[in-house]
């Protein structure tokens, strides 16, 4: 059972438990876009919705082999959301766990060792169990692999901007797909469109959305 599964009542509305409001999520509106400038004296990725507001920013020289990553709402860098840590120096097995700058875990995601050899697999993991919630899988893993390998061809590599479209799906393990990322074409950045498919709460979008971010990145360093 999904601990962040309001109960059932009496036909009385539950009320929300206030671990499970997430301030920056409130208002926001699918799709939320997704931007990797890679190509700036200081690399950042960015997560606005589709209205524009920024939900997370992170300066690229902040992931490293064990340290924090530092998330923000902003650019401005004044407000913290999340801290992300690995387990362990990344390797194919490594956990990713996610919290709030007081330390309140927000989830974690791990990436499946071998199984992610040629279709990446993630799983994602809700605060405290020890069971996957949502499981992030790679729905056209060939688009992945075309993309990285001719991408950065001069005029060739255009092309794929237009023909070739990664996309993951983070699937419940209980049920259907709840967020897809899907890379559109963009020039000198990455972008991922980042759409939602079923319902989740604000504590599991955030955990999805960092989830994403992470695979986003280790997929790239992948090539």
């Amino acid at each position: 059972m999904n601990p962040y599964t309001p109960p059932a009542g009496l036909g009385i509305p539950p009320i929300p438990q206030p671990k499970d409001m997430m301030p920056i999520l409130q208002g926001a509106q699918f799709p939320l876009r997704m931007s990797f400038k890679f190509f700036t004296l200081t690399p950042t990725i960015t997560i606005a919705d589709a209205t524009g507001r920024q939900l997370l920013f992170v300066r690229r020289q902040f992931f490293r082999l064990r340290e924090q990553i530092e998330v923000f709402t902003d650019n401005t860098r004044t407000q913290k959301v999340a801290h992300i840590k690995a387990d362990r120096i990344i390797d194919w097995s490594a956990r990713y766990s996610f919290t709030e700058p007081d330390g309140a875990p927000i989830g974690a995601v791990g990436r499946r060792g071998w199984r992610s050899i040629w279709r990446a697999h993630y799983d994602v993991f809700n605060p405290g169990d020890s069971v996957p919630d949502f499981s992030i899988r790679e729905v056209n893993p060939m688009a992945k692999v075309v993309d990285g390998l001719v991408g950065s061809i001069p005029i060739i590599g255009l092309l794929t901007l237009y023909l070739f479209h990664p996309k993951y799906a983070a699937t419940r393990q209980t049920g259907g797909p709840v967020i897809t990322l899907t890379k559109v074409p963009a020039f000198l950045e990455g972008r991922f469109m980042m759409d939602r498919e079923g319902p989740s709460t604000d504590r599991e979008t955030l955990n999805l959305m960092l989830a994403f971010l992470l695979v986003t990145l280790l997929e790239r360093s992948r090539g």
